[in-house]
């Protein structure tokens, strides 16, 4: 009799739990698949059920932390439609990644903990969300438009605060919060128009990045699941 789809996707959780542990602990490198089945209490087998190889397996791993971290931009979206200002959007999410060192890992391209991981199947499907979020912000006016090379320059100073510590320890006394607070000023003066934005227009714009959002976790959630054996989406 078929496992039901709860006690797969339960059992796959348990599997990157362990995952997650021990690539934190060890990096990607020392881990092995039969060290990740000792840690869940599971046999080898039960691994490849779900994920054919060690790299599609920690690929999984790092996406659901992404989902993860989406779900709770998600959540504070509902909570607030002024969380899609680009200030704070680029606030909760450097947040996030603060509080999760996998994420962190992620976006400075930490190849001691993450070895050959810095890119994930799914970077296509995350650049077509950024598009259509700076897009989106664009079209409302919730972004100035008279700035040359927008995107590059906003993600370049966004890139600038998960960097910094690899190359100095200037700011090492600061808190995570107060990093954030000093990202989001940055993004407030120079890229948002100083005109206050109007509830319609930032409900508006809180739906459509909303539903970009859903849809990439939804997209997330068909790869890290999967349970078919493949090494593309499903």
């Amino acid at each position: 009799m078929p496992e039901s789809p709860d006690r797969t996707a339960g059992r796959a959780d348990r599997i990157l739990d362990a995952a997650g542990v021990l690539l934190t602990r060890l990096g990607y490198r020392k881990v092995t698949i039969e060290d990740i089945a000792n840690h869940a209490g599971i046999g080898k087998g039960t691994i490849y059920l779900h994920w054919r190889a060690k790299e599609s397996l920690f690929h999984a791993l790092l996406l659901r932390e992404s989902l993860r971290a989406a779900e709770g931009l998600l959540e504070k979206l509902d909570e607030d439609p002024a969380e899609v200002l680009p200030h704070r959007f680029h606030r909760a999410v450097f947040l996030q990644t603060q509080r999760n060192p996998l994420l962190g890992a992620l976006i400075s391209g930490n190849t001691e903990l993450l070895g050959r991981l810095k890119k994930h199947p799914l970077q296509d499907q995350d650049a077509v969300v950024t598009e259509r979020y700076l897009k989106t912000m664009t079209d409302r006016g919730l972004l100035r438009d008279d700035l040359p090379h927008l995107p590059y320059s906003l993600r370049s100073s966004a890139l600038g605060f998960y960097l910094m510590e690899t190359f100095t320890t200037e700011g090492s006394d600061l808190t995570s919060e107060e990093k954030a607070d000093a990202l989001a000023h940055i993004i407030r003066s120079a890229f948002e128009p100083p005109e206050k934005p109007s509830p319609a227009n930032l409900a508006a714009a809180a739906a459509e990045v909303n539903q970009a959002f859903r849809d990439l976790i939804s997209t997330y959630r068909a790869w890290i699941y999967r349970q078919d054996g493949t090494e593309e989406p499903v």
